[in-house]
């Protein structure tokens, strides 16, 4: 990322137990060549283990993902997650940013986000429902249904 804070816009929003963070971050082409994507990150008390995240880039597709929510924590500290979805601090010293690569059949993206607002949306959501309490209230069916689910190519 730039470090330029201008580069980077972010916005929350808290209502009717829903929790909302939008950054523009970036897609990570080569050394050196990135492409602007907005990414909203989007949490619901009543599925607290997931963050769904939509990739949108201007003037062209917008994609969905849903992340645990854990990973995501963990992620931005040191490396976390296995296969499909991983994410590591890039510069750990710094803790400004962090690598989140998405791999779905044979495509993989590799994106650099900011650490900070992140950690800080996080860190509400687990205000709203502590990692401790977010089993408590699991529809084990309805969890198996969305946890199988492809991810989506197009956002509405």
């Amino acid at each position: 990322m730039s470090g330029n804070p201008s580069d980077r816009q972010t916005c929350r929003a808290v209502s009717h137990g829903r929790s909302e963070l939008v950054l523009d971050i970036e897609r990570v082409l080569n050394l050196t060549t990135r492409q602007p994507v907005r990414a909203a990150f989007r949490f619901a008390p009543d599925t607290p283990w997931v963050v769904s995240v939509e990739l949108a880039i201007k003037g062209g597709p917008c994609v969905q993902w849903r992340i645990s929510r854990a990973l995501l924590h963990q992620g931005l500290y040191s490396v976390s997650g296995l296969g499909d979805v991983q994410l590591w601090p890039s510069y750990p010293a710094d803790g400004a940013t962090a690598r989140l690569r998405l791999t779905s059949r044979d495509t993989a993206a590799l994106f650099e986000l900011p650490v900070p607002p992140l950690a800080e949306w996080l860190a509400e959501t687990y205000e709203v429902v502590p990692a401790e309490a977010e089993l408590s209230k699991i529809d084990w069916d309805a969890a198996t249904v969305d946890l199988l689910q492809e991810p989506q190519t197009h956002c509405d």
